[in-house]
């Protein structure tokens, strides 16, 4: 009997793995994937890199971003692989991120939300663009899973409440991510140097927002202490390791929260007089603790706040000699536009400027060059003339 082909082996390893753990029964998914948001510069990369042990600057991430790390489990055993992506440009690039997630990959899937401890006043926007448009991306992918898995959909819901103990008082109070979510605060030794009670109001706003949402709260920065316990962290979401239990709600120092350990008698009420928080109206607790900490750290204006839209104007990503090039073939079709005789508006279907070298289509089809010099050709009563510039 001729040996199998690498085809046929290869379908095989696919069909097992399907009837192995296709279906929900409870095998655990050997490949899982980190992915990682929040603000613009918020340390992001360094966090992925050191957590791969890879010595190298980070740079600045373009749009959406993947690498991978392995792992040994021992000898002659195949090496855990973990898939981490990054998504760059803060808020501005939101819709990349049902790119990674589908309702195939969902349940392989952690997130990590860093954010810029040293910007307050945008902690708030960013924070929550993130973490709805995510919630809302899962939420469909979930729905969607369950209408051909109900099973893995089912077991999906049930898992992610096993952080949280049955007689936790606030089992019915909270409303947890559906995927593993962590919190990181980035650029805690900026913090630490902020005004007591200006960190406890970020504090104890965070605080509120991970155990909500049944996420895990830690603060990192530079150090490497810090750096190695953030390690540990992604490690368990990455490889399956056993998650750290300990727990740090001092406000002095680095807060690390494993998802359910907190409570909101913990936590305690927002930061407010208590004459003043019957002047809050407010619909949900989220939205109370949101308008006392916009009282504290106002948002910026929606001009200043917003993202640029086009990576291409974007500063970080600034390339002169690009630049200037690109600047130059603004103003040319500028140029083109505007040098437009009320006379032949409607006749020219398109323009394109290629190098040196232009052509024009006319609703007939006529296709007229010009090379190097830039011109409008126009139809007119005579026939067609060039106007030259």
């Amino acid at each position: 009997m001729p040996s199998e082909t690498l085809w046929e082996i290869a379908k095989a390893e696919v069909e097992k793995r399907g009837s192995g753990g296709g279906e929900g029964d409870g095998v655990e998914i050997g490949e899982k994937s980190v992915f990682f948001i929040g603000s613009k510069n918020g340390g992001k990369t360094t966090i992925i890199l050191r957590c791969l042990d890879r010595d190298e600057p980070p740079k600045p991430t373009l749009a959406l971003e993947y690498t991978y790390g392995r792992r040994t489990k021992g000898h002659n055993i195949p090496k855990d692989i973990a898939h981490f992506w990054e998504l760059g440009g803060g808020t501005s690039l939101l819709d990349l991120i049902s790119i990674p997630i589908t309702s195939d990959t969902l349940r392989t899937f952690s997130i990590v939300l860093v954010l810029d401890l040293s910007k307050p006043n945008d902690l708030w926007p960013t924070m929550e663009n993130l973490l709805q448009a995510m919630k809302s991306h899962v939420d469909k992918m979930i729905m969607k899973l369950g209408k051909t898995n109900s099973k893995a959909a089912s077991e999906m819901r049930q898992r992610i409440w096993s952080n949280m103990q049955k007689d936790h008082p606030d089992r019915e109070l909270v409303d947890p991510f559906l995927i593993p979510l962590v919190i990181i605060g980035s650029k805690y030794d900026i913090f630490q140097d902020f005004d007591s009670e200006k960190r406890k109001v970020i504090c104890k706003t965070l605080r509120f927002v991970a155990h909500y949402y049944g996420a895990s709260l830690m603060f990192t920065s530079k150090s490497e202490a810090l750096l190695l316990k953030i390690r540990g962290v992604i490690n368990q979401l990455a490889f399956g390791i056993d998650r750290s239990k300990s727990i740090c709600v001092d406000q002095n120092k680095p807060l690390f929260i494993t998802a359910g350990l907190d409570s909101l008698s913990q936590i305690g009420s927002p930061p407010v007089p208590d004459n003043d928080i019957g002047k809050l109206h407010a619909r949900s607790p989220m939205e109370l603790w949101k308008k006392v900490y916009e009282r504290v750290f106002p948002p910026k204006s929606i001009n200043t706040l917003k993202d640029t839209k086009d990576p291409a104007r974007d500063p970080q990503y600034a390339e002169r000699e690009v630049d200037e090039m690109r600047m130059q073939k603004d103003q040319h079709h500028h140029i083109i536009l505007n040098s437009y005789d009320s006379s032949t508006e409607g006749l020219v279907d398109m323009v394109s400027c290629v190098s040196h070298q232009s052509f024009f289509i006319f609703p007939d089809m006529t296709c007229v060059t010009s090379p190097i010099l830039l011109s409008v050709c126009c139809l007119q009563k005579g026939g067609i003339s060039s106007k030259e510039f």
